[in-house]
């Protein structure tokens, strides 16, 4: 029988962690990775989230290893990670739909300039500058990165009424949603987005790619949400870009560090809207439910939707 070793968010965590399985099945073995008798064996399953590169080392004998996350890069990344073990990221129906309502909050504030609001509310400062006349329907979001979640927030913007275009590795048809594929496409996405959101995953080809040159092809004013990672950014050329108008406003979920030392320019930034990495954590149970629904599928030798490829890293 797979029992499941919990080791994310670490030993504190493990009461809630019991308590969201024991409500969606009670009948799956827990152990606690940090209980000092602990012996895996290879029917086990792992639950991690930012494991040492000892305690990763240890997992290379258990079934899967599954992240609390939808990114992995920082496990791929850790020397202790075993290649050979089964990796699969975090997925499920509250995860997408929680990433597509943050997008759509960040994207409306975007395009009402909701950010120039919250500082004149600081400020005590009434003034409508009686600019903000564009709708969503006149208005283009562009998503890099039509994985999983990509494809969930696009159709969403889509219902909502935003046009939507997309951006990815290699070509995919996506109802309603106009896609470019590979380094070709990337001029032709760029062109005509209003707002860019990224949800690329982190590889070498990833990290950095959003700089100066990446943003100044964007029109003019175009506004820029990230909820990928925060090393997709070039941060210094982003402030460039908001210094120099290139950019009109930025909503950032991911830093490079996190959090952000206190003096960072992007905290005070007049048109940078800053939140703590929460666009799409999904509850215990939601994320306990999806943990069990992919034990299932490896039990029966089916091959989870969101399966890790180290090659890729994603």
């Amino acid at each position: 029988m797979p029992r499941l070793v919990i080791s994310a968010d670490g030993p504190a965590a493990m009461a809630t962690w019991r308590a969201a399985f024991a409500h969606v099945a009670p009948d799956l073995l827990l152990a606690d990775w940090h209980d000092p008798a602990l012996k895996t064996t290879a029917d086990d399953y792992a639950l991690v989230w930012n494991p040492t590169a000892d305690d990763l080392a240890r997992m290379g004998g258990m079934r899967a290893i599954i992240c609390t996350g939808a990114g992995v890069n920082h496990l791929l990344d850790n020397p202790g990670f075993p290649l050979h073990v089964p990796l699969v990221r975090m997925g499920g129906e509250q995860t997408a739909v929680l990433m597509a309502d943050y997008v759509l909050w960040a994207t409306l504030g975007l395009l009402r300039g909701a950010r120039t609001w919250a500082v004149q509310q600081n400020a005590h400062h009434w003034h409508n500058p009686r600019t903000s006349t564009r709708t969503s329907s006149q208005t283009r979001v562009g998503i890099m990165g039509m994985g999983h979640l990509g494809a969930h927030v696009g159709r969403v913007l889509l219902q909502v009424g935003f046009e939507v275009s997309g951006w990815r590795r290699s070509a995919q048809v996506a109802p309603g949603i106009r896609t470019f594929a590979g380094p070709e496409g990337l001029p032709d996405f760029l062109r005509d987005v209003d707002i860019l959101v990224n949800l690329l995953p982190s590889t070498q080809q990833t990290r950095g790619m959003i700089d100066y040159a990446l943003l100044a092809q964007l029109p003019r004013g175009a506004g820029l949400v990230n909820v990928g990672r925060g090393n997709h950014v070039v941060q210094a050329d982003l402030l460039r870009a908001l210094d120099e108008g290139v950019l009109g406003g930025a909503v950032l979920d991911v830093v490079v560090p996190e959090p952000l030392p206190p003096d960072d320019p992007l905290w005070r930034h007049e048109r940078v809207t800053i939140t703590p990495h929460v666009a799409s954590e999904a509850s215990r149970e939601a994320q306990a439910r999806y943990v069990v629904e992919v034990i299932g599928q490896m039990e029966r030798n089916e091959r989870p939707a969101l399966l890790c490829d180290p090659r890729r890293g994603y």
